[in-house]
């Protein structure tokens, strides 16, 4: 699977690095990481990344991609000082059900940002750091889930998934970002 996603691939070393909110599933049965590179800042990325949301920024796609989704629906193109103050303890809807969300447990701006949530009795913590290097940005995001009650699945349906979505999301953001 990591070829056709090459381009949100996360390097070994990511992989190996132990991140901010790995301990708010410390049991983690599945653990998925991607990276990608972003052009600017830590600075320059970060109000896009905080943003992300249901009824917020939304959750990025290309162009090419978003014309396909009704416009009430599309992610924003700019950023949006009213979403900017995410704090600890701010919870965010998300998409797959009324009652999905991610509550913000660590926020430091412009280093990392750090969700958990609950979907039935799995619990789930999906962390995003940002590294400088170069002029641009490594974007690392991980994502814990525990417990998984089948295992196969959620390493073959839910990282397909997860890779098809943040392989999405990278490019709008790299698109927002040349903008």
């Amino acid at each position: 699977m990591r070829r056709p996603f090459a381009t949100v691939a996360a390097t070994a070393e990511e992989i190996r690095a132990p991140r901010a909110g790995d301990d708010v599933v410390p049991d983690a049965d599945v653990v998925m990481d991607r990276g990608f590179e972003a052009r600017g800042t830590p600075e320059q990325v970060w109000p896009w990344l905080v943003q992300l949301g249901k009824g917020r920024g939304g959750w990025y796609l290309p162009r090419s991609v978003e014309r396909f989704v009704p416009r009430s629906r599309r992610a924003a193109r700019t950023v949006q000082p009213q979403w900017q103050g995410l704090q600890v303890g701010d919870v965010i809807p998300d998409y797959g059900g009324p009652e999905e969300y991610f509550e913000a447990v660590d926020v430091e701006p412009a280093r990392h940002l750090v969700y958990r949530s609950e979907r039935g009795r799995m619990r789930l913590s999906w962390s995003i750091t940002l590294t400088a290097y170069d002029g641009r940005t490594r974007v690392h995001l991980r994502l814990r889930l525990g417990p998984v009650r089948r295992v196969w699945l959620a390493e073959t349906v839910g990282e397909l998934f997860d890779a098809i979505t943040i392989a999405g999301m990278a490019a709008g953001l790299r698109e927002r970002l040349r903008s």
